[in-house]
């Protein structure tokens, strides 16, 4: 396939346009998002929905993390990432299917259907996970573009994918929130350095191929500021595929933990990787023919599951 972004390929980095739309749909009134809510989508790559589940649901959810967290001998073992050097977990991958909570959780129509709609198309799960960072201890994510990895490592063709943070615990200024760069996804900024072979086994610890250069990132930073979205447990920070983001570590006595969903549009399944030989594994990117999901709607803890 022709390589629309090729990154790690150069001796220099480079901003490269972006050739995919942001929203794939038209707005109607029968859209799960208002006409303003897709509009700062577009423009700014991210957007905070808050309030879509009940007090009961997100303790629903909450109980299912605490259960996943404590008994991670019950779960597949190369989906459970320590944090590097230490014994604290940092992330659990595939929880959609590992947990029939999370899966039903992935496939609500109050994520699921937002997703269909900004992306034009019908969804997967291209990778879940339960991220944790734990008080005192819970190190950084560095900064990083997630489709410039799914693109290079993992065959991701085109930018119609998207992701969607829900908050397990109370995010604050101080206990390490995500961290955004508004409007950077409009650009694709590529890296610099050939990927080692095997790179996910250190890249889920700590990147250090797939980073962006410093220059760069400052560029970045002064043109369009960064934010850093809060919020009570059940807040959802959807964001672009290709937004920079990042965060920082955790030195308060106070964890923060979330539930991890990236959707991609069916039409955008996987083509052998852009820059690397051996694909990552299915665990952190699921190959094959997708089926599309279908939203349930109601109640987590109640009716149908997927």
């Amino acid at each position: 396939m022709n390589d629309l972004y090729p990154s790690r390929k150069a001796d220099m980095a480079m901003f490269l346009p972006r050739l995919d739309p942001v929203v794939h749909s038209d707005w109607n009134g029968d859209a799960p998002l208002g006409r303003e809510q897709a509009a700062r989508f577009e423009r700014d790559g991210y957007l905070v929905l808050e309030d879509l589940f009940s007090e009961e649901e997100v303790a629903f959810l909450q109980s299912e993390a605490g259960k996943l967290l404590a008994d991670p001998d019950a779960l597949e073992e190369e989906t459970v990432v320590a944090e590097p050097g230490g014994q604290e977990i940092r992330s659990i991958f595939k929880i959609h299917a590992q947990s029939r909570v999370l899966a039903r959780l992935a496939a609500d129509e109050r994520l699921a259907g937002v997703a269909r709609f900004l992306l034009g198309d019908e969804v997967y799960i291209h990778q879940s996970r339960l991220n944790y960072k734990p008080g005192f201890r819970g190190k950084e994510f560095y900064w990083h573009s997630d489709f410039e990895t799914w693109h290079v490592e993992d065959g991701m063709p085109r930018m119609r994918a998207l992701s969607m943070s829900i908050l397990l615990a109370e995010n604050t200024p101080h206990n390490g929130p995500l961290m955004l760069i508004p409007g950077s996804h409009r650009t694709f900024l590529t890296c610099v350095g050939k990927t080692p072979e095997d790179h996910y086994r250190m890249s889920l610890k700590r990147q250090e191929y797939g980073v962006p250069d410093e220059d760069s990132l400052a560029e970045l930073a002064h043109r369009h500021g960064i934010v850093a979205p809060t919020g009570k447990p059940g807040t959802v920070v959807l964001f672009d595929c290709n937004i920079m983001h990042g965060s920082n570590g955790n030195i308060t006595p106070f964890p923060r933990a979330n539930a991890f969903l990236v959707y991609n549009a069916v039409s955008n399944a996987l083509k052998p990787p852009f820059g690397v030989d051996k694909p990552r594994p299915e665990f952190i990117a699921a190959r094959g023919v997708p089926q599309g999901l279908h939203p349930v709607s109601g109640p987590l803890m109640e009716g149908k599951m997927p």
